[in-house]
């Protein structure tokens, strides 16, 4: 064992160790979608006199989170998203009326005299001798009663935390009160100042939503009617200064609040995300053993090492998901489910390029044409991952919500898979190649000879390209099929992008569409489009429809159907709608002008143009294809489309990585000579990675239900169309552009982007074996 080899196992064992231990300790976070529950997005609105920008909208978050706490749900969480926009994630709350109706209600802030302690428990309700007289717990939870209010936040100018470090102060919270409101705070501030120190009528109390947010003493320095005036006005006491900053915001946004509006509501009930949770998990049980199978067939001993380090993988993916706390989402986990079968990609290139090798010299090592084929692939692998994390950081910062997540995990998935490829399979393979028993028994390791699919493919030797136009006449012409199925039967965006609300209920009884249809338009609910949707349940789409509404459309189901529970709840307002479906279109638009620009640099521009060409028919066609079959176009599926972009890629850079190397070995080869020769080299690589994420695909499409059947079938259709388009329209498009271009064949040894690599060096110098010293008797 070579001591880089000890090194790659050390590491991977240390890795796998600390993944083991991470796992077996740490929980992951689900999103609502998984766990069961109700999200909410809040657009703050501009008033005639505050802006709704990052302040005003934290502000209002922390008025919002006093509020959402008093409702009494679990771990609520709230989240400021951009400039104006609140995300509220309420877990296992399925009814979200009494939720927006707190979250819609505008801001009450008060200041109160205290009139003394109070015997009795404080109310829901004003209590007292007068209708506007509280009894309220204090900041220590003593009961106070509490006078009139005699000042409402609209007349607070300022609220801003400060630290004294010279009179020893500490933190304090400086008021500043407008013009008619700073002689009103005067008067209140006199009157207790009236009241012996260490009396509660000598205090003043600040309530915000009926929850007394804190309630000073005014200082003994203060004379009886002489009160305090506004710019003088300090609120001291222990205070932190995170208590001081939230006192501050607290006082600030109660008295510029600005409003809300719900743009976004989905509630998840906990049956689906289980549902959800044990579908994908059996699916990548499944897809993981048929994917392991098939290597392990394909490459035998080598491929069996493979499906241990992709077993690896997927223990450190998960590891590494949990310990940076990612909340796992439903496309999140399918993201993860389909990078299982994607990570096979790596060792699939490496142990083609050791076979090549095996081929040319075959008295050479098995340990030599390995570390060679580690060597060659590296290119491949870097650009091919490369680009896959190009889509995935689109999917994170153009993507909405839950599709967020599936950028984050298929990330994730990226990195994992190649450390499992080039640390842990590489050890694998390394310490077996040195077995005398795996080198000489050459049809046990896998590598040693040739799969039959490309000696069959070598020995027929087909003139793929000696009409190039002939296949893009194809590809046009399933490019017309696609558009005409865009046009005739239009695309069906689902509700994220339309704007509307979207319910699916489960019924005890079967109740059929027709009837579920003519009950709700008896209801009142004429406009509701009714389908059926799982096993047997409802699914009710509408245009614009609030809380109460979509409660007296369950209400009309169930003397239908029984006993009707809510599964599935999606509102989405008109004007997020509308900037969701831009950003689609964002996104589709960023996604072809990265990945141009990363291909011009890593290749000749005629490549790069090519390969975006695949792309973009790869779109279409997949588009066309939902268009067809009617299936809905909605943010999942942008994240199946984006997943798309990223493996055409991969699969065009992987032929024209070997094109380049050809290419600038033959330099006077013709080009449709050198591009023939690098796809029958690469159809086993094709065809073998491709095999790993259907396998997976498969198994989503199968036993994912209807959450992520509708992503598996996308990403099926364009692995397919992307696996031809990368042969038969990339391939041939970078022909027909060579034709006219001037640029000369790549140098040999030279890749764009970096300096003479180990093959450079005298014309017709043949490349030294790695573990070859030169020497010679």
């Amino acid at each position: 064992m070579t001591r880089a080899t000890a090194v790659r196992a050390v590491l991977a064992v240390a890795v796998l160790l600390v993944s083991v231990y991470i796992s077996l300790t740490m929980s992951p976070r689900l999103g609502l979608d998984l766990q069961g529950g109700t999200r909410i997005v809040l657009q703050a609105r501009d008033t005639a006199t505050v802006e709704a920008d990052r302040e005003t909208t934290d502000r209002t978050l922390e008025v919002l989170r006093q509020r959402i706490d008093s409702l009494g749900v679990s771990e609520p969480t709230l989240t400021r998203s951009g400039e104006d926009r609140i995300i509220v994630e309420l877990p296992d709350v399925q009814d979200p009326r009494q939720a927006a109706e707190v979250i819609g209600r505008t801001a009450q802030l008060t200041f109160h005299a205290v009139e003394g302690p109070a015997a009795e428990e404080p109310d829901e309700k004003p209590s007292g001798s007068g209708p506007d007289r509280l009894t309220l717990p204090d900041e220590q939870g003593r009961n106070l009663a509490l006078g009139p209010s005699r000042l409402s936040g609209a007349g607070v100018e300022d609220a801003t935390a400060g630290f004294d470090a010279q009179g020893g102060a500490g933190w304090s919270v400086s008021l500043e009160f407008r013009k008619d409101a700073g002689q009103d705070w005067k008067k209140l501030t006199g009157e207790a100042a009236c009241h012996p120190a260490g009396d509660d009528r000598r205090r003043v109390a600040i309530v915000l939503d009926e929850k007394v947010i804190s309630s000073p003493q005014v200082d003994p320095s203060v004379g009886c009617r002489a009160g305090l005036p506004s710019g003088a006005t300090q609120i001291t006491g222990s205070f932190s200064a995170d208590e001081a900053r939230d006192l501050a915001l607290l006082i600030k946004g109660g008295a510029l609040p600005v409003p809300v509006e719900i743009v976004e509501q989905r509630t998840v009930g906990p049956t689906l995300g289980a549902a959800a949770i044990d579908a994908s998990a059996r699916a990548a049980l499944i897809g993981a053993a048929a994917t392991a199978l098939f290597i392990t067939v394909v490459y035998r001993l080598f491929g069996a090492l493979a499906a241990v380090a992709l077993g690896a993988y997927g223990v450190i993916s998960y590891a590494a998901l949990v310990a940076l706390g990612v909340t796992l989402t439903l496309p999140g986990l399918a993201g993860f489910v389909l990078a299982i079968g994607m990570a096979v990609d790596a060792n699939v290139l490496v142990f083609e390029r050791a076979r090549e090798e095996c081929a040319d010299r075959p008295k050479r090592s098995l340990r030599s044409a390995l570390t060679t084929g580690f060597t060659k692939a590296w290119s491949a692998v870097a650009d091919s991952n490369a680009t896959t994390l190009i889509a995935a950081g689109l999917l994170f910062f153009l993507g909405s919500g839950p599709v967020k997540g599936f950028g984050v995990t298929l990330a994730i998935g990226v990195v994992a898979s190649m450390f499992s490829a080039l640390v842990i399979a590489r050890a694998l393979t390394e310490i077996a190649a040195n077995s005398r028993f795996v080198s000489d028994y050459r049809s046990v390791n896998g590598i040693a000879r040739p799969g039959a699919v490309r000696t069959w493919l070598v020995r027929k030797d087909p003139r793929l390209f000696r009409k190039p136009v002939r296949w893009l006449v194809v590809s046009v012409a399933l490019v017309a099929v696609a558009l005409a199925g865009i046009v005739v039967r239009g695309i069906d965006l689902g509700v994220e992008f339309t704007g509307g609300r979207l319910v699916e209920y489960s019924t005890s009884r079967p109740v059929d569409v027709e009837t579920a249809r003519d009950t709700l338009a008896a209801a009142g609910f004429g406009d509701a489009e009714v389908t059926t949707a799982g096993d047997g349940d409802l699914s009710v789409r509408t245009g614009k429809l609030d809380n109460d509404g979509e409660h007296a459309m369950r209400t009309a189901l169930a003397e239908e159907g029984g006993e009707t529970t809510k599964v599935r709840d999606e509102l989405i307002g008109p004007s997020l709608g509308d900037e969701l479906r831009r950003n689609a279109l964002i996104a589709l638009a960023v996604a072809v002008a990265v990945q141009l620009a990363y291909l011009a640099v890593r290749f000749r521009w005629t490549f790069a143009v090519a390969s975006v060409g695949a792309m973009v028919h790869d779109v279409i066609l997949v588009v066309g294809a939902f268009a067809w079959l009617g299936r809905p176009v909605d943010g999942i599926f942008l994240a199946a489309l984006l997943t798309v972009i990223g493996y055409s890629v991969n699969d065009s850079v992987v032929v024209f990585d070997r094109v380049r190397e050809l290419w600038g070995a033959n330099r006077r080869t013709p080009l449709d000579t050198i591009a023939r020769r690098a796809v029958l080299q690469t159809v086993p690589r094709t065809v073998n990675t491709g095999m790993g994420a259907l396998f997976i695909l498969a198994a989503l499409a199968v036993l994912g239900g209807d959450s992520l059947a509708d992503f598996a079938l996308a990403l099926l259709i364009g692995i397919c169309v992307g696996t031809w388009s990368s042969v038969f329209t990339a391939v041939p498009g970078a022909i027909l552009l060579e034709r006219n271009a001037k640029t000369p064949p790549p140098v040999p040894g030279k890749r764009k982007g970096k300096g003479k690599g180990p093959a450079s060096g005298p014309p017709g110098a043949a490349r030294r074996d790695p573990l070859d010293n030169g020497a010679r008797v």
